[in-house]
């Protein structure tokens, strides 16, 4: 399988390139653009005010422009957090689309969103302050609508960036359970 894989608000850390590894590891090809320019942060904050400084638009043409050369592939769009929903926007954008792996979190929908069954997986904490119940009840019936089969998994207890193990969300059960059930949704599409 061919992914592209976002990092999240702390940008291009190791953990995402250890993901990306493992991915390798098990067969796929994955890429890692980095939106931030070679910048990585230790707080939400700092990554934010980069984000903010940035602006939407130009975060969302550097990940169109790294993900354009190999969407004709048919790519699995994932991603960390915010990379999650930089991977949900692309996705439900690019008729080739094979799928959507979702860590850590989700965006907004457009009204007129539509996909052909696009397999869309999430794992999420919960609770998590960055991902509310309701955030993602309203979240799991727009996907539906819009005609994603999505698939949801809690991980009770974690924090938000649970699969990082240089924060302190890490919780290195729910990431490895999350590894595993990830793989497993990889090597069915």
């Amino acid at each position: 399988m061919n992914i592209m894989l976002f990092h999240s608000t702390y940008g291009l850390r190791p953990a995402v390139r250890a993901a990306a590894d493992r991915l390798r590891a098990a067969g796929h090809e994955v890429w890692t653009p980095d939106l931030f320019d070679g910048r990585t942060f230790e707080t939400v904050e700092e990554g934010r005010a980069l984000k903010e400084e940035i602006g939407k638009d130009e975060m969302l043409r550097r990940a169109v422009l790294a993900s354009a050369p190999y969407s004709g592939r048919g790519l699995v769009y994932a991603g960390f957090s915010f990379g999650a929903a930089t991977a949900q926007t692309l996705a439900l954008g690019d008729r080739h689309a094979r799928g959507l792996l979702l860590l850590h979190g989700t965006s907004d929908l457009a009204s007129n969103a539509s996909v052909d069954g696009l397999p869309v997986q999430l794992h999420v904490a919960e609770p998590d302050p960055f991902e509310p119940d309701d955030w993602l009840s309203a979240w799991y019936l727009q996907m539906g609508r819009a005609g994603a089969d999505v698939e949801v998994y809690r991980y009770p207890g974690a924090g938000h960036l649970y699969t990082d193990p240089e924060l302190p969300d890490y919780d290195e059960e729910a990431a490895e359970a999350t590894w595993r059930v990830a793989l497993g949704f990889l090597d069915s599409l």
